[in-house]
């Protein structure tokens, strides 16, 4: 859980050193365990990471769009309800306001 703490910057960043220091010392790492083919997929999951956080940079982009879009509208929508009581309340009986939505007593 500790990852979590990290930001993704910080972990792409710190794969990328990892990857550089493990080919300049293959010999060394290969001994233990970490050979070419470890790095070389260790360096393509953080390529593969690279695109996908900027994908999601781009989605949350589009999304705070559509989200302002759709503030605008519900703004609209709410004048035109408080609109349309208005004129309910002034032109029609108190019985029939729940025939429009309206709970109000008064």
């Amino acid at each position: 859980m500790s990852n979590l703490k990290r930001t993704y910057a910080e972990i792409i960043s710190q794969a990328q050193v990892m990857a550089t220091g493990l080919k300049a010392n293959q010999a060394e790492v290969a001994r233990r365990g970490i050979d070419t083919g470890f790095v070389t997929e260790l360096e393509k999951t953080r390529l593969e990471a690279i695109a996908l956080n900027d994908e999601q940079e781009k989605l949350k982009s589009a999304l705070k769009i559509k989200t302002e879009e759709l503030n605008a509208k519900m703004d609209i929508i709410s004048a035109k309800l408080s609109e349309a009581k208005k004129v309910v309340k002034l032109s029609i009986p108190k019985a029939q306001w729940l025939e429009f939505g309206i709970g109000d007593k008064r």
